[in-house]
């Protein structure tokens, strides 16, 4: 398995975790193991963010980013930003999105 694979493969498994937890917000038990540590809508999220080129980035060379592209632009988002955040609300084009770790 490629370098390239294994971190595809664990950004799919994020989101499917994304997926699962997005379900407690609407009230449901969290699943076995996790548990609520802030209540909801406590931590802010990151509106109308603005980038910049990938050789100007401060992201070291090893962090692992969000990647996603929307009508054609790429965004990379870093994890060590969203740890901090969980939420991005963007736009690309006229497409509005919200990235979730």
């Amino acid at each position: 398995m490629t370098a390239r694979w294994r971190r595809f493969a664990s950004l799919a498994r994020v989101a499917a975790l994304a997926v699962t937890i997005a379900g407690t917000a609407r009230g449901e038990d969290l699943p076995k193991g996790y548990r609520q540590i802030l209540p909801r809508g406590r931590i802010a999220s990151i509106d109308a963010p603005r980038f910049v080129p990938a050789a100007k980035a401060r992201i070291p060379a090893g962090a692992w980013v969000l990647g996603v592209v929307v009508e054609g632009e790429a965004r990379a988002y870093s994890l060590n930003l969203l740890n901090q955040h969980e939420v991005v609300n963007d736009r690309a084009g006229a497409t509005s999105f919200a990235a979730v770790w």
